[in-house]
């Protein structure tokens, strides 16, 4: 039953003592707190991640690094757990520090609000392009926090990654009114610098994270993403092509929705095989969701009625059928997903464990640098790993 709880600063204190929340992390006395209504929906908990990645010049490594490790990372948390569920993913992606970019609003673009589309999401970085420019820190986070809707849900895990290789304090906007604004939404903030770790600490994107409860990391970000081929890549690769075919698009966006998800699996390709692997164990996982297009999708939402699918809505095959009939034809669809899905997640535990016993942890990549992070800040809240 969801409960809520109209709290004072002394009764967040007690939340701690519920499933999957994170208020019992100890914070400074000086911090402001905030009272406010607190929503607990434990199954109903997401991993609220927002992407600030600075696209100037230099950036061409950063933004590629985030095409070519995305999977991987939408993968590890798809292991996530709380008690017996999952939660669900939301990703949100801003540029900054890019002269193509409105100066008045700090050089700043909302790319994607908070989205569990990982369709668009792909789409999106691979639209990234760098150019020179000016990067605001304290601004582009600042912005974040008052434009995306992080919700009021305790038990949720709320987090910024920010990127860049310039001096944190630049901008009007201070990183520690921005820390402190961060801190009364309930959301982590995490720092990786560009660069050399210690020149980081320099330039205070070591202090940024601090304030703001988060990690510091440096990364080296020009260095190419590695893979390990496993026996078990061509045979996930096929499955991926039959999972592709068990989608059902209706709808005014339904053609192009999978024309788009195609797209992303050839994105996906153009960096190795390997990768397109890691994008195909992501379509077999909870988190890749498409009920706005897909009717096998769509079929779960409790939203949804057959009785309101409109002939013209429909693909070819179902054109003129009768509402059985069409429920007929998505069931089946449904369990073949199913076996599909089933039958790549088996294949994607022996090559976890193939490709752990071959690769040495690259702790200089974007990956590495959130994955550890989101790890380590979740474990905060009695989230586990499978």
């Amino acid at each position: 039953m969801k409960a809520i709880l109209k709290t004072t600063v002394m009764s967040l204190c007690l939340f701690g003592l519920i499933s999957c929340n994170a208020n019992n992390k100890k914070k400074p006395e000086t911090d402001l707190a905030i009272v406010e209504t607190v929503e607990h929906t434990p199954s109903k908990q997401f991993i609220k991640v927002a992407l600030l990645l600075d696209t100037s010049n230099s950036m061409d490594g950063l933004i590629d690094q985030a095409k070519a490790q995305l999977w991987e990372i939408v993968n590890e948390l798809s292991y996530a757990k709380c008690d017996d569920s999952k939660p669900n993913l939301q990703i949100a992606l801003y540029e900054y520090g890019n002269d193509r970019l409105n100066s008045d609003e700090g050089y700043i673009r909302q790319v994607l609000a908070f989205s569990n589309d990982l369709d668009e999401i792909s789409k999106q970085l691979f639209s990234l392009t760098t150019n020179g420019g000016e990067e605001y820190c304290g601004h582009v986070i600042q912005t974040s926090l008052n434009q995306l809707n992080w919700g009021t849900n305790a038990d949720d895990l709320k987090l910024i990654f920010i990127a860049g290789n310039e001096p944190f304090t630049q901008g009007k906007i201070s990183y520690k009114d921005a820390a402190k604004l961060a801190h009364n939404k309930d959301v982590t903030i995490n720092t990786i610098f560009c660069g050399d770790y210690d020149q980081g600490i320099s330039s205070f994107w070591k202090e940024g994270a601090e304030l703001a409860h988060g990690n510091y990391m440096a990364i080296n970000h020009n260095h190419a993403t590695t893979y390990v081929a496993s026996p078990y890549d061509d045979q996930i690769l096929i499955l991926n092509q039959k999972l592709n075919k068990t989608y059902v698009a209706y709808g005014s966006v339904g053609t192009q929705k999978m024309a788009m998800q195609a797209e992303q699996d050839v994105n996906a390709q153009g960096y190795s095989e390997a990768n397109a692997v890691s994008r195909a164990v992501s379509k077999s996982s909870h988190l890749y969701k498409n009920d706005s297009w897909d009717l096998v999708d769509a079929e779960k939402s409790k939203s949804f009625k057959y009785e309101d699918l409109k002939d013209k809505d429909l693909p070819a095959d179902l054109k003129g059928k009768s509402k059985e009939e069409i429920k007929s034809y998505v069931a089946k669809k449904s369990k073949e997903r199913s076996e599909i899905q089933e039958e790549i997640q088996q294949l994607n535990e022996k090559r976890r464990q193939y490709v752990m016993n071959q690769q040495k942890e690259d702790s200089s990549s974007l990956e590495s640098a959130m994955v550890n992070a989101i790890k380590a800040q979740a474990k905060n809240k009695n989230y586990k790993w499978e």
